[in-house]
């Protein structure tokens, strides 16, 4: 089997906003995703709830991306392709990051995950850039909006063309979640999926990956 890592948070874990749970297990885009490729391919949701790039969060532990690539991948060897989508907890205020400073966190996590060389197979790392959707404006409205802080919409508006640039500098593949998921994040906090867009997202995500592990064989 293809070992394809999905590492990401919320998002990634299938948190619903509905219920302040997690979306059952057929309906996350990891399990749809495994539904489209088919037999051949093994996906492994590492998804975490708060997670970001690299940013160390004072509220919280454990939740830096950077700290936990390396054992993340070296327990899933050999790994065929890494599937990144982070950047949505790393627009909260307190970490004081632009788009463009949350790109370089990106980039950093990238490089660290480029290092694991033992994990990749053949010795061959492979790596998808997604990014997330961006986070509805009237997020600041809710309740979560106290705790993520200013700005944080305009900031996840910013993460294509920022997250776009790295992912060719550092020559990785590049998927926009916002060009295949065409429904809105949910109405009760304005930055998560719903259970049509973990639809649409794992729908383009099968194509992207359909045609990224063709080409490589």
């Amino acid at each position: 089997m293809k070992h394809i890592v999905c590492f990401g948070d919320s998002n990634t874990h299938g948190y619903c906003a509905e219920n302040n749970g997690r979306f059952e297990e057929t309906q996350r885009w990891t399990h749809l995703l495994q539904k489209h490729l088919g037999q051949g391919y093994l996906i492994l949701e590492e998804g975490l709830s708060g997670r970001t790039t690299c940013f160390s969060d004072p509220l919280f532990e454990g939740l830096s991306g950077l700290d936990y690539i390396y054992p993340c991948l070296m327990s899933h060897e050999p790994v065929d392709l890494l599937v990144i989508m982070l950047g949505t907890n790393d627009t909260k205020e307190r970490f004081g990051a632009s788009a463009a400073c949350i790109a370089l966190g990106l980039k950093r996590l990238i490089a660290k995950a480029y290092a694991a060389t033992d994990c990749w197979r053949d010795g061959k790392p492979n790596i998808l850039v997604v990014t997330p959707q961006n986070i509805g404006r009237q997020y600041a409205d809710t309740e979560v909006g106290a705790t993520m802080g200013r700005g944080c919409a305009e900031k996840s508006e910013g993460l294509s063309e920022e997250y776009r640039k790295i992912a060719e500098l550092m020559g990785c593949h590049y998927l926009d979640a916002n060009e295949v998921v065409k429904a809105g994040p949910n109405t009760i906090d304005y930055m998560h999926l719903t259970a049509q867009g973990h639809s649409e997202l794992a729908e383009g995500l099968a194509e992207k990956i359909t045609e990224i592990l063709e080409r490589i064989q």
